[in-house]
């Protein structure tokens, strides 16, 4: 018992559904719930005396939709003013309510008002996979390996980061949903998988040929592609784009508000002002996008549905795809994002990953073969559980528990959004692009604006626009002690240090005094009030200029 290493877990925390597993005997195992079922619905319910999480929670929506809360991860690390918040809250059955500029669930609990933040239902989710968890292996489970969408930015990242946190695990690593799945495509399709990772078996295994795959996730809330080349023992993500605020759930919507009209046109009454309808309504619409995965029609039949009134209605998968054609093309963007970013052509690429449950829709999968003239569609892994799986081996490459200890697969994930610092003029000078290799090291030189200048402010953003105040400010923090000297005279050298973690750190020196100061940015997100804070003191100060821009 004294060799016992306490596995870490992966977790793929879903917009509508989530799963966990665990490197355990040589394979990944899906950790199933007490109904058998080896995902759970990102759901949760209350009812006048408990709390309900997963399958449950679902379901409880026929009867009490207002008290069934969803879509926490759409809402992690966004504000209530967002125009996607403003949008979606017409779908919603659910109270809805802004503090302090956050997305906040208002509910009825036990006859008292009850209300939560994204956070805290996120952490209720993974609080119910670790039950999960710690119920089939015997023992405790700490920590875990946590994906993410490419494309989160760096709030989102904190906020899911702190859900984590609130439900008792720690994050060891957080990888992107679509290098998880890649990992998944590499270890699946090893020679003798069962013999060549066991653990203490081999020193080197070669994960297979070298090949290009592009992964593609569609899922309930989020869409995104990576270029992912398999070189030997290399997992190298050439690339990798996304779209944070698209998926399943628009389709759900759009099919809602075509029903919702319909039913108006019929009864010339209007049902989207009542939250209980529309739940309901949304929830049979979404049983029918996804029979229409595998039928050419679905019937909707609702008793009463608003005001006593009974709704029944007929959907063919000709006209689903006519209405959602533009979302389905959205969905093909990150695809063209990724091809373009990697330098590779699409004849290039060998192997076309399908994972997420929306790429079950046959109209996501026939534009696909199509930009691909043909290509067959690699549809052998189950597209609700690879990015758990990847998740999982991630986990156990970090724990050591995947061959002998210090055994790794070099993975090489991507920075998926740009980085830099505010220099003069407003002008963002990117020191990290996006699709940068982590962890890595960048050095900006800087110099300074004005004659006699003694401090220069360095506020921090992410984001692609040219001028720093369009992007999101992330730190910022004031290096001072610099000796008067007429300007462009000082030397400032200004680094950021990224690790595979995704932590960031940024350091600024004086060459010719030798004082620095620095910032560490971590997913810790009680950090935003401070870095607010911290940057309207930054613009108090003069900034600095690139000596390239001199």
């Amino acid at each position: 018992m004294s060799n016992f290493i306490r596995p870490a877990v992966g977790i793929d925390l879903g917009t509508t559904k989530s799963c966990v597993g665990v490197w355990r005997n040589g394979s990944v195992e899906i950790f199933p719930n007490v109904q058998g079922n080896r995902t759970i619905p990102s759901w949760v319910a209350f009812t006048q005396t408990e709390q309900l999480i997963g399958e449950a929670a679902k379901n409880y929506s026929n009867i009490s939709p207002e008290n069934s809360l969803f879509d926490s991860k759409r809402m992690i690390g966004r504000r209530y003013s967002d125009q996607e918040i403003q949008n979606d809250m017409k779908f919603w059955p659910f109270k809805l309510v802004d503090r302090g500029n956050i997305p906040t669930y208002q509910i009825r609990y036990k006859g008292e008002v009850y209300e939560f933040s994204p956070i805290q239902i996120c952490s209720m989710v993974v609080s119910k996979m670790k039950e999960m968890c710690e119920s089939y292996l015997g023992h405790e489970v700490t920590e875990a390996v946590v994906t993410l969408p490419a494309g989160f930015i760096f709030r989102q990242r904190q906020e899911l980061n702190e859900a984590v946190k609130l439900a008792g695990l720690k994050t060891i690593r957080f990888i992107s949903e679509t290098t998880a799945a890649g990992l998944t495509y590499a270890f699946v399709n090893l020679p003798d998988q069962e013999q060549n990772v066991q653990l203490g078996q081999q020193q080197n295994v070669q994960l297979q040929e070298d090949k290009n795959i592009l992964v593609y996730n569609c899922g309930g809330g989020t869409v995104s592609a990576s270029v992912v080349i398999l070189d030997g023992g290399a997992i190298d993500v050439k690339s990798t784009s996304g779209n944070t605020h698209l998926g399943g759930e628009d389709l759900d919507n759009i099919l809602t508000y075509y029903m919702a009209d319909q039913f108006k046109r019929k009864y010339k009454k209007d049902l989207m002002g009542n939250s209980r309808s529309v739940g309901r309504l949304r929830t049979a619409c979404e049983r029918a996008k996804r029979a229409l995965s595998t039928q050419t029609q679905a019937t909707i039949e609702i008793d009463s549905l608003f005001e006593c009134l009974d709704f029944n209605a007929v959907i063919t998968r000709a006209q689903f795809e006519q209405m959602c054609d533009q979302q389905f093309r959205m969905c093909l963007e990150p695809i063209d994002r990724a091809l373009l970013d990697s330098k590779l052509d699409k004849s290039k690429i060998d192997e076309i990953v399908l994972v997420g449950g929306s790429t079950r829709i046959p109209r996501i999968q026939q534009l696909i073969k199509e930009k691909f003239n043909g290509k067959e569609l690699y549809k052998s892994i189950n597209p609700d559980e690879a990015v758990a799986y990847g998740a999982a081996v991630q986990a156990a490459i970090i724990k050591g528990t995947i061959g002998p200890k210090g055994y790794s697969v070099l993975l090489m994930d991507l920075t998926p959004i740009s980085l830099g610092i505010e220099t003069a003029g407003g002008v963002m000078t990117f020191l990290i692009s996006r699709n940068t290799p982590i962890p890595c090291q960048k050095q900006e030189t800087l110099t300074t604006y004005q004659d006699g200048q003694t401090s220069i402010g360095i506020q921090i953003y992410e984001g692609e626009n040219q001028f720093a105040k369009q992007n999101r400010l992330i730190g910022a923090f004031i290096l001072d002690g610099i000796v008067p000297a007429p300007r462009g005279v000082p030397k400032i050298t200004v680094q950021f240090d990224i690790d595979a973690n995704g932590i960031l750190q940024v350091s600024a020196e004086d060459k010719g005094t030798g004082r620095r100061n620095l910032v560490t940015i971590t997913n810790d997100v009680s950090n935003e009030q401070a870095i607010i804070q911290t940057g309207d003191i930054c613009k108090q100060f003069p900034v600095a200029v690139s000596i390239q821009a001199q």
